[in-house]
């Protein structure tokens, strides 16, 4: 469909131009201009609701003169996206000799050099001729890209979302020519967002594949190892499970993090002074922390089935197998550490709403002694306000006979509210005493 509306698009354009050029008319020119205008504007607001695959299947059906001018009306920060879908000879006659380059932070490919992993850099499609990488990794790539670079190592790479509408037991696969596929999360904590990551691993031919639409700790921790340390790695396997190592330490630094944040909502739970404001702060906060606990069990459940399932696939040598059993007695150990904080989360959260609770019937307490203070009072308003009272003391001047009725108030009011606390006090004495 949008092959037929750009392609009538551009032939009316080259028809009213035609007609508009081939007449003689006053302000000509203006003329020309404003018909031009009018059918880029079409052409460019249709191109700004196509995808970067769609334009460049459309730019292949085009005949050569059509797809020039196509191209011209491309906005300039389209360009090298929509040249990674393109063949290389439309390529070529529509930009010369140029490549589509890829950003620095979508393609990064890695290889073992004097035993510690080295970039290679990438600047284009030319750098990929005779790559020999350890690791790829493919962060918000666009899909030209991972098209390009699964055709150029001969493997299909799918996109990071695809991972979240498989089942979960179609997550872990071995396909019959060794080719190994994973999808499986990572944590990414950070204030204010905290959230799982859906990553795809493709191992084939000793390379590993990451595809990846967010930058995630495990990861820049990975690589700040095997660049400083020598012998970090040797395989790509091994490397994949370090990366689950590394996303299993992270999730113990954010566990910790979690620990340290309800130590600090239980000291102030705890404190003789906590308003309903600070109650309803720390609600907020141990809510939070549940979430994140929550997420980062789900998150270490996952990767133990992946470690799980390359163990049973027999295809780690002996220093990655080693390394992938400590990664499962580790997880074993956060495991338990979640259920943990889990009860801790209960208990606070318990403690909070128990002190919200006792702050209400503290108020409602305070309500009731005031009522109990002004009944008296306000039997003793209703007399003097009676016609009674006023021919009772009619002998007396009103001055001192409603002065004497207030002051009579204010006594028994004093006297009710004395008595009361009376009454409270020893209450409390006994209670001590029975606990003494």
């Amino acid at each position: 469909m949008s092959l037929e509306k750009i392609t009538e698009l551009l032939r009316k354009q080259r028809l009213v131009e035609g007609m508009v050029h081939s007449q003689s008319m006053p302000r000509q020119q203006l003329v020309e201009t404003v018909v031009h205008r009018t059918h880029l504007a079409e052409i460019q607001n249709l191109l700004l609701r196509l995808g970067s695959r769609e334009i460049g299947d459309i730019l292949e059906a085009l005949a050569p003169d059509d797809a020039q001018a196509l191209w011209q009306q491309l906005p300039a920060g389209r360009e090298n996206d929509v040249l990674w879908e393109l063949s290389d000879p439309l390529r070529e006659r529509l930009v010369g000799t140029r490549q589509p380059s890829p950003s620095p932070a979508r393609v990064n490919a890695y290889e073992i050099r004097d035993g510690r992993l080295r970039q290679l850099p990438i600047t284009g499609r030319r750098d990929m001729a005779g790559l020999k990488p350890l690791w790829v990794d493919l962060l918000d790539a666009t899909p030209g890209e991972r098209r390009y670079v699964g055709e150029h190592f001969g493997v299909q790479l799918p996109a990071p979302g695809e991972a979240t509408d498989l089942e979960v037991s179609s997550r872990f696969i071995r396909e019959e020519d060794d080719e190994i596929r994973l999808h499986s999360n990572f944590l990414l904590d950070r204030a204010g967002e905290s959230r799982s990551v859906p990553v795809v691993f493709v191992l084939r031919g000793g390379v590993l594949f990451s595809l990846r639409n967010a930058d995630l700790p495990a990861f820049r921790l990975q690589r700040r190892r095997a660049i400083t340390q020598p012998i970090y790695t040797g395989d790509s396997l091994g490397l994949l499970v370090d990366l689950y190592g590394a996303d299993v330490e992270y999730s113990a630094d954010a566990l910790e993090g979690i620990y340290a944040a309800l130590g600090q909502v239980g000291h102030k739970v705890l404190s003789e002074n906590l308003s309903d404001e600070d109650a309803a702060s720390m609600l907020a906060t141990i809510a939070d922390e549940e979430d994140l606990n929550g997420r980062i069990r789900s998150n270490i459940l996952d990767t133990q089935r992946a470690i799980s399932f390359l163990m049973r696939c027999k295809v780690l040598a002996e220093s990655p197998l080693d390394d992938a059993r400590q990664i499962l007695r580790d997880i074993e150990s956060l495991n338990n550490h979640t259920a943990f904080l889990f009860d801790k989360i209960n208990f606070l959260m318990d403690a909070t709403i128990g002190f919200i609770n006792i702050n209400q019937n503290r108020r409602v307490s305070q309500l009731t002694v005031f009522g109990v203070v002004f009944m008296p009072i306000n039997i003793l308003a209703g007399v003097g306000g009676m016609s009674e009272f006023s021919m009772m003391t009619s002998g007396i001047p009103w001055q001192l006979a409603y002065g004497a009725l207030v002051l009579g108030m204010g006594m028994v009011g004093w006297g009710t509210y004395v008595g009361l606390r009376y009454l409270e006090a020893r209450k409390a004495r006994k209670g001590s005493a029975r606990a003494g």
